[in-house]
Order: C-alpha cells, then sequence, then structure tokens
C-alpha cells in the first residue's frame, strides 16, 4: 500500500507524517507541547477515515441513530518524552486498543524515525443528548477488522 495524504495502515498501526513548520514551534524552535494534540487528533481523523468509512454516510447514520452526537475524548494521559524540532518529520502512529459499546481506546505515538517522543492513552467516546450512545454498528466492525 502506498503512502496517501491522510497516511496508511500498516500491521493494524495508522502511520501518518507530519513536518514541523516555524508555526509549530515555540521562539526556540521546539514543538509546542499543544501542537502534538493537533497532531495527533489529525491521526485519528485520518484513521477513521481509512478505515474504509465513509465519513458523511457514518455522520449521516449516527444522526439517524443519535441526534446531536459527537465523538468527544474522554480522557487523555500523555508522556512528553524527547522535543521535536523545526523540519522534522514525524510519524503519527494511531493503534486501536479497545473498542467498547461507546468508547475507543487508543494508543497514540509522535515518532522521529525511531525515537518515540511523546506517547498517548486516549479514550474517545461517542455522545448524544450529553450521554453515552452506542457506537455505529459500521465503525465498531472496521475498527475490529483492523486490530
Amino acid at each position: 500500500m502506498t503512502a496517501t495524504l491522510d497516511g496508511q495502515i500498516r500491521g493494524g498501526r495508522h502511520h501518518m507524517q507530519v513536518r514541523v513548520y516555524f508555526e509549530d514551534t515555540d521562539s526556540g524552535q521546539i514543538v509546542y507541547h499543544a501542537n502534538f494534540l493537533r497532531f495527533m487528533e489529525r491521526g485519528r481523523t485520518n484513521y477513521l477515515r481509512l478505515l474504509g468509512t465513509n465519513q458523511q454516510a457514518l455522520l449521516e447514520e449516527a444522526r439517524n441513530d443519535a441526534p446531536g452526537f459527537a465523538f468527544v475524548v474522554r480522557s487523555m494521559t500523555i508522556d512528553f518524552l524527547k522535543p521535536a524540532v523545526l523540519d522534522d518529520v514525524l510519524d503519527v502512529v494511531t493503534l486501536p486498543q479497545e473498542v467498547r459499546g461507546a468508547s475507543i481506546d487508543l494508543l497514540q505515538e509522535c515518532r522521529r524515525g525511531s525515537d518515540l517522543l511523546v506517547m498517548a492513552r486516549v479514550r474517545v467516546a461517542f455522545v448524544a443528548g450529553g450521554r453515552a450512545q452506542r457506537i455505529p454498528k459500521t465503525l465498531r466492525l472496521a475498527m475490529e477488522a483492523h486490530r
């Protein structure tokens, strides 16, 4: 499989490359910590896209099943291990850990080559009307097939 703008899934892991631009850094040209959250959000979004889940169809299905739905980050534990700097090319890796009724646990990493820079454990919940709802079947099956 060739790499695309959205990355690629290899061995059950989604890999997406991100180049560090000046706008991602602080005055010392080191990536500002909150920008890693942006990189990982992009990784989660592209992972869903590459699962073959048509996001517009998923959104429509979810609207029918659970009006007013949203995917929300329920919790995140993050370790900043090493800095990234201007012009680095990072590999943002997303790996599903567990798909539950209303939530998905993911492991995400930001790497520069073999160096692990940032590691996060993320729980994303599916909610509607202020309450947890079951994840749509289409998404659940796609994720379970790639674990």
